[in-house]
């Protein structure tokens, strides 16, 4: 743990809108977390973007403190005016060691969520951590620090009731809609095609709504949740263009300018002019704050879901105590398997040096006594030299697993 770090903005220090300003895109994360591992001297990093968090897990020897975040964000070249990097820099959690290890095991169990018990953050920070996996940006020690997490949440989500019925941000996002009482052959324009918007689409589905028009960037993965939904696909683009109408607009992407604009959102009026609905679970919102002021919409988005988070927060209060306790346990684990694969890795030098050793010896320093001694008597020295080689090795291993174990 004496490397691990965290740098986390969540929605407990700043607002929810204002967390999307630090998303990275896609197309530019792994350049950008590569040049700051190089530029800071990090040997292992991974990001984690979601609704209501953005956090940078590093392994490094490198003091981290709001002076390096500052450093770190400018760095990353997020567009930032000063105004908006103060604001974050100031907000930022910073967590290390211990404490770094005791927050990713609690955002992994939903303890630090915006709605305690969802179970989404869970495959997210595996996402996030294969991304910069298959990036090379991450090794054996962030391996085994997810490997702690996934294990943690796992047994939390079984021991306790902290997920019984769960309430995440989508299923409270649906609950709203349902409140709305529309028919099931409402008109719903689903843009994105991302795990938020495939989770809401099955709430819809469950309950029979069965009219979908599916928009997405990459238009493959539009096919494959059209075709899930028995809708139609779409690129984004045609959303300049669409003049079927609609009901009701989800949205959730990753785009960090607003996707439906007033006259985006006027084409897709077609010339009507009811009031719609938009469910917006975009960070930063999908949607132009001008289409709220300009036309009649049901307008339900992430910060909205606010107030029946803290309630939800409330009656789960009770499970915090077991799920805490889980989090201890695997903690005191962790240290342990740190130790030991410490003690591994600096093992597995030993078999070579004393090869090295004993080749010096044989050959440098006492080549001229081998030489004279006859078959028989070489024979016997090999025979002694291999048998002490070997308990050589095998003493130190068994001294430092029973200092492991046992503390000896």
């Amino acid at each position: 743990m004496k490397y691990l770090k965290v740098i986390a903005f969540t929605h407990k220090q700043i607002e929810l809108k204002e967390l999307g300003k630090l998303v990275i895109c896609q197309e530019d994360l792994t350049d950008k977390l590569e040049q700051v591992r190089t530029q800071f001297g990090i040997s292992e990093i991974f990001y984690l973007a979601t609704c209501n968090r953005v956090e940078f897990v590093m392994a490094t020897e490198q003091p981290v403190d709001k002076a390096f975040t500052q450093k770190f964000i400018d760095v990353l070249d997020m567009g930032l005016c000063p105004v908006h990097t103060g604001t974050f820099i100031d907000g930022a959690s910073i967590y290390e060691d211990r404490e770094a290890v005791n927050h990713l095991l609690r955002t992994s169990c939903s303890l630090e969520s915006l709605v305690v018990g969802e179970k989404e953050i869970l495959a997210q920070l595996r996402k996030a951590y294969e991304k910069g996996r298959e990036a090379g940006l991450t090794g054996d020690y962030l391996r085994m620090v997810m490997n702690c997490v996934v294990k943690t949440a796992k047994e939390v989500y079984t021991h306790t009731n902290i997920s019984k019925n769960p309430i995440s941000v989508v299923s409270l996002a649906y609950r709203k809609l349902k409140d709305l009482k529309l028919c099931s052959n409402a008109r719903i324009l689903i843009i994105g095609a991302g795990e938020t918007n495939r989770n809401i689409s099955k709430y819809l589905q469950k309950h029979k709504f069965s009219n979908f028009a599916v928009f997405n960037r990459t238009v493959e993965n539009a096919i494959q949740l059209a075709v899930d939904l028995g809708g139609e696909y779409f690129s984004l683009d045609d959303l300049k263009t669409y003049d079927k109408g609609f009901d009701v607009i989800i949205t959730c992407t990753s785009a960090t300018q607003p996707i439906i604009t007033p006259e985006i959102y006027t084409t897709l009026l077609n010339g009507e002019t009811g009031r719609k609905t938009i469910v917006d679970l975009a960070v930063p919102n999908d949607t132009d704050p001008e289409v709220l002021e300009k036309f009649p919409v049901n307008f339900i988005e992430v910060h909205s879901l606010n107030e029946i988070a803290k309630k939800n927060l409330q009656e789960r209060y009770q499970e915090l105590v077991h799920a805490e306790a889980i989090i201890e346990q695997n903690i005191a684990e962790f240290w342990q398997q740190l130790r030991q694969r410490r003690v591994e890795i600096a093992m597995r030098q030993v078999p070579e040096k004393i090869k090295e050793i004993r080749n010096s010896a044989l050959n440098t320093v006492f080549v001229d006594e081998v030489q004279n001694m006859d078959e028989q008597s070489r024979e016997i020295l090999e025979k002694v030299i291999n048998y002490m080689e070997k308990k050589y090795i095998s003493v130190p291993m068994i001294m430092a697993k029973d200092i492991l174990i046992n503390g000896n």
